[in-house]
């Protein structure tokens, strides 16, 4: 009978991260509603959704002494409450023999791996539903129910399309293991290892060492874990006799999945740019989303479609969780901030959709001389078309050669080999006691579970190093030990080998030594070796403390633990740093030479911060690459500040220049950008490691960008507040790049029109005392860009402008002009308003116009770069000169420095027209004083000439400005425009 899959909601508190923002919270629950609030528009309505469960763990709640999470009020779902509404029901339907999977589904950081693992006392699903499963056993055991139990346990992660074994590292191979199709098992992973387990502690066991793997893989090969899906497997048989005396067996597998972060494509994505993220590692999850969309679309009554579950490796394995023979939940994990709100919304969508599928599940129960039998008879079929010499190759072959049927023969008869060797060793499986299963487990087992309780033991009174990762689940599960004496820390290259072998990034043979004598434990770098102490690069012997933060190359974050310190610190009552990896990360970006204190900053530079830091480690990682692979790239963070992209007022924008050390080509990336190239650098250096075919083709290269792209070379921000008086303007303007040096001149030119189209001159008095003159009018002016001057010389080719204004969508661009870094434009572009409205002046008034420069790079022959083979290590040393720390407020000083002269050029020019005017109108009434009956008119141009005296008192404010500015300033041009003034 079909059932739809059954789905919940969960809300978790703000995380630091969302506190340090201050984010606002936009979600709201009742019952089985769940309600998103727009942060943009709050007081539209919110958007509903209804599910089988909505649970608020947002708030309401306290930390007992054990450090469970308990309730304080009705609404609050707590860990038990989860596994009451959802594990129970897995536990129930497996002890019925049916399939049952529980997949959790959300962004990274949204809590999906508290509900499904859980820490401390909080534990999650997945180790509840197995300490649960196992009491259940041991309860039918005491009530003498005559049965006999088996619980096998497997553990696997999907990562970028590869399946990787997490109880077996030994099976991990390039391109990770296969997965085949069975017409009664339907899809599944061929040589997965499936461990026979007798108790709740053994399957923790194996689910530690399994994370345990995972984790070091997440080191050695750079792979993100919250990229990754983790599937843990239990398959539970029941064996018995039926009422005609016959043994059957009842199984249920049970699919415990944890989804990779459901990160929309854009957000990691880059939009045009010409690599596309190795398709593979956002395949699954958008793929996952269209089967989940075509079984929608099926349980609404359409017709003809197509569930593409082949088109990912993780929807072939979830193809019975989605649309067959299970019992399935998902539990989606919601953020509760403002920050997050596309996020939580796609999510919500998402789980939407999901409660529309609906799944046939059946028990799985049959006669084990049944299932014995039958796969014998399939055993038997196979061997007789092996036999024959296989199948024929039919339509597959259809106008191939004869030396592609033969191979196409070949392989079907391999096919149908593979699968009687596993129906062989299934039946040898099946014939076996579960006495026999668990012993072959033990032996495997007993001497690693061994010394991993001795290992735990000695780590209570041994020095060592244990791992930080960005996955909570993923850190304390790489252990160091530091005996007395000295260690060798390097990779597999040294020989000797080293006491501590490390692999991956920027890891040396002989990397550095750590040794312990008595209660002191010392840091020896090895030559060239990157290794950092607290953020710090470390170059001589340094002694190290309890909880000191110790990269090792690129990618091997670990924290000392130095029992001695630590019972001594407990003894005297000190406080102990709490370490975390967002804490390391901020420390390496500090001094890497950013700013990445909040306390008193506003909401936009903690956001800024929070991106350096999170960006850092990757530039860093990207860099490591470049050099181990010799691509003579170097990679570093730039800072654009919204003055640089023509805003008066918002957030520092994060970008990557990425610079080619041969030719000195520099090109600025996007941060989406980066990060979409930075997962293919990866997969080309896993690809390295493991000895396979890496080098690519330019087209396909992520560190390849082609010398003619037009790349930004600096911008100018224009005032254009004169045409608001009808006054012309003639600047000679800076070109600023991201930084704020200055990169050449701009001449720009603007003029209000007269009637006949002509730029209007002092001759035509154009000009008015009040803006606010011209609303309800028509007004026309041109703007010319005459000329650039004194670009760098690499700029010679394709050199042009663009600018937005005011509501154009469209930019303007200007012809493009090359043999010169002095480009003539003379590029008029005019405009017309009838009639001027308020917000056109506003505009004239308060805004900028940016005017942006691209070219061409050309490849400068005489440089001594070219010469000299510069590394990563020796480019970063001089790079350090060039602080970005002030970026933002060069820009916005530079900013002011030319709104002041602006304004007094503006006010000098009224200045001039009221004189002229005035002395005008003083002449004519001279001459009037000498005829008759002219009192009247006298006395009313006397009046003018007050007036006009008047309009001048305007001016003190540009003159107050002008004081301010050569009191605060040392700027010549502005000192001597505040003389022309005054």
């Amino acid at each position: 009978m079909a059932e739809n899959v059954r789905v919940a909601v969960r809300v978790r508190p703000f995380n630091s991260r969302e506190k340090t923002r201050n984010s606002v919270q936009i979600i709201k629950m009742m019952d089985k509603s769940t309600e998103i609030v727009d942060p943009s528009q709050p007081d539209a309505e919110p958007k509903r959704f209804a599910f089988d469960y909505s649970y608020w763990s947002h708030d309401g709640f306290e930390e007992k002494s054990d450090g469970y999470l308990s309730p304080t009020t009705p609404n609050y779902a707590d860990q038990k409450r989860v596994f009451d509404d959802l594990g129970r029901g897995v536990l129930d339907n497996a002890w019925k023999g049916y399939n049952c999977s529980l997949f959790a589904y959300g962004q990274t950081g949204s809590g999906k791996s508290y509900s499904m693992v859980g820490y401390g006392a909080n534990r999650g699903i997945v180790p509840v539903t197995c300490d649960e499963l196992f009491k259940g056993i041991e309860a039918k055991r005491a009530d003498g129910y005559k049965a006999e139990f088996q619980v096998s346990l497997s553990m696997l992660e999907i990562y970028n399309e590869q399946v990787r074994d997490l109880l077996n590292p030994k099976s991990w191979v390039k391109g990770g293991l296969k997965v085949r199709q069975h017409p009664k098992k339907g899809f599944y992973v061929e040589q997965l290892q499936t461990v026979a387990v007798n108790s709740y502690k053994e399957i923790d066991q194996r689910i530690e060492e399994g994370t345990r793997n995972r984790t070091v893989a997440s080191t050695n090969m750079n792979a993100t874990s919250s990229r990754a899906h983790t599937i843990v497997g239990i398959l539970f048989s029941q064996k018995k006799k039926n009422d005609l005396g016959q043994e059957t067996t009842t199984t249920s597998i049970i699919n415990l999945v944890d989804l990779a972060g459901s990160e929309r494509a854009e957000s990691t994505g880059a939009t045009g740019d010409r690599l596309k993220e190795g398709a593979a590692i956002n395949q699954s999850l958008s793929t996952l989303g269209n089967v989940i969309k075509a079984l929608a679309d099926q349980s609404m009554g359409k017709k003809a479609v197509i569930v593409p579950y082949r088109d990912s490796v993780l929807t072939k394995l979830l193809k019975n969780a989605l649309g067959g023979n299970s019992k399935t939940i998902m539990i989606a994990a919601l953020s509760p901030a403002d920050i997050n709100y596309e996020e939580t919304l796609s999510t919500l969508r998402f789980a939407d959709r999901a409660k529309a599928i609906k799944t046939s599940a059946v028990i799985n129960e049959s006669p084990t001389e049944k299932l014995i039998r039958e796969l014998r008879e399939e055993n038997q079929k196979l061997l007789d078309m092996l036999k024959k010499g296989g199948v024929g190759t039919g339509s597959f072959s259809m106008g191939a050669s004869e030396e592609e049927k033969e191979k196409i023969r070949r392989e079907l008869q391999e096919e149908l080999q593979r699968q009687l060797s596993e129906n062989q060793h299934e039946m040898t499986e099946m014939k076996k006691s579960w006495q026999e299963k668990l012993r072959e487990s033990e032996n495997v087992y007993a001497m690693r579970d061994d010394a991993e309780k001795k290992l735990k033991e000695e780590r209570e009174k041994v020095a060592h190093f244990w791992n930080l990762n960005e996955d909570p689940q993923l850190t304390k599960m790489v252990f160091h030990m530091i005996h007395p004496g000295t260690h060798r820390i390097g990779s597999k290259k040294a020989d000797p080998l080293p006491d501590i072998i490390l692999q991956g990034l920027s890891i040396l043979p002989q990397h550095a030594s750590v040794s312990n004598e008595g209660s002191s434990i010392v840091l020896q770098p090895g030559r060239d070796a990157k290794v950092l102490v607290n953020g710090e690069r470390v170059v001589g012997e340094m002694p190290l403390h309890h909880n000191d933060r110790v990269m090792f190359g690129s990618s091997h974050l670990y924290v000392l633990h130095h029992p001695k310190e630590l019972a001594a610190a407990v003894k005297a009552d000190i406080a102990l740093t709490n370490v975390s990896y967002d804490m390391a990360q901020q420390e390496i970006a500090k001094y890497s030479g950013f700013d990445v204190q909040t306390e008193g900053k506003s909401k936009e530079d903690v956001l800024l911060m929070e991106d350096l830091v999170a960006l850092v480690p990757m530039v860093n990682e990207a860099n490591a690459i470049s050099e181990e692979l010799n691509k003579r790239v170097f990679f570093e963070i730039a800072l654009i500040s919204p003055q640089a992209r023509g805003l008066k007022d918002g957030r520092t924008e994060v970008k990557v220049k990425m610079r080619n050390l041969v030719t000195e080509h520099e090109w600025m990336w996007s941060r989406n950008k980066f990060l979409n190239r930075k997962y293919l650098m990866q997969e080309m250096y896993q690809n390295f490691v493991e000895g396979e075919d890496w080098d690519l083709p330019p087209e396909k290269d992520p560190f390849y960008e082609d010398p003619e792209t037009e790349v930004l070379i600096g911008s100018v921000q224009v005032y254009l507040r004169p045409l608001t008086y009808m006054i012309e303007f003639d600047e000679n303007l800076s070109i600023q790049d991201f930084r704020g040096n200055e990169q050449g001149r701009m001449e720009v030119f603007a003029a209000p029109l007269t009637d006949d189209g002509r730029e209007a001159t002092d001759e035509d008095d154009l000009f008015i005392d009040e803006p606010s003159e011209l609303i309800g009018e028509k007004m026309a002016f041109a703007v010319r860009i005459v000329q650039l001057h004194g670009l760098p010389a690499k700029f010679q080719s394709n050199i042009y402008c663009r600018y937005k204004f005011y509501l154009d969508e469209e930019p303007i661009v200007t012809p493009k002009v090359s043999g010169t870094n002095s480009p003539p434009f003379n590029f008029v572009k005019r405009f017309t308003y009838q009639p001027v409205t308020q917000q056109l002046l506003d505009y004239l008034t308060l805004q900028n116009v940016v005017i942006e420069v691209w070219g061409q790079q050309s490849v400068n022959q005489s440089s001594s770069r070219i010469k000299k083979k510069w590394t990563t290590s020796e480019l970063v040393e001089a790079e350090k000169e060039k602080s970005q720390d002030n970026v933002t407020t060069a820009f916005k000083d530079s900013d002011e420095k030319y709104k002041i002269m602006c304004e007094l050029a503006t006010m000098t020019r009224r200045a001039d027209r009221l004189e002229a005017k005035l002395k005008a109108v003083d002449d004519f009434i001279r001459k009037e004083k000498t005829k008759n009956g002219t009192t009247v008119a006298i006395s009313e141009l006397e009046d003018v000439i007050r007036s006009g005296s008047q309009r001048f008192k305007a001016a003190a404010k540009i003159i107050a400005m002008a004081e301010k500015a050569k009191s605060a300033d040392q700027d010549g041009a502005i000192k001597s425009a505040a003389c022309i003034v005054m």
